[in-house]
């Protein structure tokens, strides 16, 4: 890896491909009650532990330093995807979300300590709280949903299933004009 390009990367859960395809088939059951929204692709849903924008190769390495560091100790864990909902709230919705339930203790403090870590090296943490959800799309206009308390009442019994986390994956983000191209550059494993 060429250390002086810069790389748009991030750290994410990826997903089994069983459950990103129920994603697709929840998706499809909200796409005709809502208009106006970009909808992810269900092969490039992954939960984002941090973003880290533009960074230099070299980077790379300190990031995985930091990684391993965080996940000492971490054993596998499940993580459920269920019921769906909206940020910042149903009335002007921006991002149509489903929300990840589980094991979520191990989950925030696995995030918290990714994030004091990355501080250390110079990546500091988000303004605002970590709130585990996947992104199902996004309101090309906000707050421009008719209807969309229907499908958020409809969305409480969506559930796309389970599955045990057991790694991250640093991840490689290139912009496409038809999309964003994912590409693992590291995969950490949990121990056990």
């Amino acid at each position: 890896m060429e250390t002086d390009k810069k790389l748009r990367t991030f750290l994410a859960i990826d997903l089994p491909d069983g459950i990103k395809s129920e994603l697709g088939k929840i998706q499809k059951r909200i796409k005709p009650k809502v208009q106006g929204v970009r909808w992810t692709r269900p092969e490039g849903i992954h939960l984002t532990l941090k973003f880290f924008g533009w960074v230099l190769g070299e980077d790379i390495a300190n990031i995985s330093n930091a990684v391993a560091e965080s996940i000492k100790g971490v054993k596998p864990f499940t993580l459920e995807l269920s019921t769906v909902g909206a940020f910042p709230g149903p009335v002007k919705p921006r991002v149509i979300w489903i929300g990840v339930h589980g094991d979520s203790k191990t989950l925030l403090d696995l995030q918290m300590n990714l994030d004091r870590n990355f501080e250390n090296i110079g990546f500091p943490p988000e303004d605002r709280a970590f709130k585990p959800h996947l992104t199902l799309g996004r309101l090309k206009v906000p707050g421009s949903a008719v209807g969309f308390s229907k499908v958020l009442d409809e969305g409480k019994n969506y559930k796309a299933g389970s599955f045990k986390c057991d790694r991250l994956i640093l991840f490689r983000s290139e912009l496409k004009p038809d999309g964003a191209v994912y590409t693992r550059l590291a995969e950490y494993l949990f121990e056990g």
